[in-house]
C-alpha cells in the first residue's frame, strides 16, 4: 500500500513532466488534499497513513486524467473563487485570480461610493460563464440586483446551479451580446461588467495544452482582425443601457490596453482608468458614462 506522503511525492514528480516544480507540488498537494482531507501539513504529521484501497483507486484515475492534461478543475469539478468553492466543467472557464481581483475592484468601488445609486443599484455581468462574477457580487454587495447573461445554455446551467449553491439570488438571461437585435431584452444598470474573450488566435500558440484542449473556445478567442470584438459591442450596449453616472468594467488583455481606453474615451466614457493586476500587467479598466 501506499502512504500519503509516497502517493504525494509520485505525483509530484511525474507532473515536472508538464509542469514547472511549483505547480506541480501545488497540483500535488490539491489532489492528496482532496482524497484524504489533509492539506500540506496534515499529510506531513501523517506522513505514513497508508491510502485505502478506495483512495489509492481515485488517486490513479486523477493521475490518468491530469497526463491528458486536464486541468485539475475540471477532474474535480471545483475551482476556488473569491472564497468561494465553485463547481466548474468543460463548458465554462476556469477562474482566474485576476478576475478576484476586478471583483474587489468593483466591490471597493461600491463601497466608497455607495451614495452615486439609488438602493437596490443594478449589476450585469455580460458572458458570466461558471458565474463567479456576479455571484461574489451579489455576496459581498447584498444590496444589489444582479443579472447575468451568457450565449451557452450550459454554461448558464453551471452559472445557475453555483448561484443556487451559494444561496445567491442571480437573474440569468441567455443572450448573445454580439446581436444588437437582443440587447432590448434587458433594461438599464448601474454597472456593467465583462470578462469577454479577449484572447486572439495567433497567441493561441503560446498557450497550454490545459487550455487549449479542455477550456471552451468561445470564451477564450476573438479573430486577429477584431480583438477589441466584445469591448466594442459592449461600449455600444453601455451606451444604450447604463444608468447615469454608470460604471463599466473590462477585464482585458494586456496587448490592448491603451486601444481600449482610446475606444472608450471615443464613444463618450470619461474617468477611464487602466489598471494593472498582481503581476504588473494592464488587467482592467473602469470607465463612468455620464447622463
Amino acid at each position: 500500500m501506499t502512504t500519503v506522503q509516497q502517493a504525494y511525492e509520485q505525483l509530484r514528480q511525474q507532473l515536472q513532466i508538464l509542469y514547472d516544480q511549483r505547480e506541480a507540488a501545488a497540483i500535488a498537494a490539491a489532489v492528496i488534499m482532496h482524497i484524504t482531507g489533509l492539506d500540506n501539513i496534515g499529510r506531513l504529521i501523517n506522513k505514513h497513513q497508508q491510502l485505502t484501497q478506495e483512495q489509492e483507486q481515485y488517486y490513479h484515475a486523477i493521475t490518468k486524467e491530469l497526463f491528458q492534461q486536464k486541468p485539475l478543475q475540471y477532474i474535480l469539478h471545483e475551482a476556488p473563487f473569491y472564497g468561494m468553492d465553485l463547481y466548474v466543467d468543460e463548458t465554462v472557464l476556469i477562474p482566474r485570480p485576476e478576475t478576484e481581483e476586478l471583483v474587489q475592484w468593483i466591490i471597493d468601488e461600491v463601497n466608497t461610493n455607495s451614495s452615486r445609486f439609488n438602493i437596490p443599484y443594478s449589476i450585469l455581468d455580460i458572458g458570466t460563464g461558471s458565474g463567479c462574477i456576479p455571484i461574489a457580487l451579489g455576496k459581498h454587495l447584498p444590496a444589489t440586483a444582479v443579472h447575468a447573461i451568457d450565449i451557452s445554455e450550459k454554461a448558464l446551467a453551471v452559472a445557475q446551479r453555483n448561484a443556487a449553491a451559494q444561496g445567491v439570488p442571480v437573474q440569468f438571461h441567455i443572450l448573445d451580446i454580439l446581436n444588437k437585435s437582443d440587447w432590448k431584452q434587458l433594461s438599464r444598470f448601474d454597472i456593467i461588467v465583462s470578462n469577454p474573450p479577449y484572447i486572439t488566435e495567433k497567441e493561441a500558440m503560446d498557450m497550454h495544452n490545459n487550455v487549449l484542449l479542455h477550456e471552451p473556445h468561445t470564451a477564450l478567442f476573438v479573430p486577429d482582425e477584431q480583438p477589441l470584438l466584445f469591448y466594442e459591442a459592449i461600449a455600444s450596449f453601455g451606451l444604450q443601457h447604463l444608468n447615469n453616472n454608470g460604471l463599466l468594467f473590462f477585464e482585458i488583455n494586456e496587448a490592448y490596453g491603451n486601444e481600449i481606453v482610446n475606444m472608450l474615451a471615443a464613444r463618450g466614457y470619461q474617468n477611464i482608468e487602466l489598471k494593472k493586476d498582481m503581476q504588473g500587467k494592464d488587467r482592467m479598466v473602469k470607465a463612468v458614462l455620464f447622463g
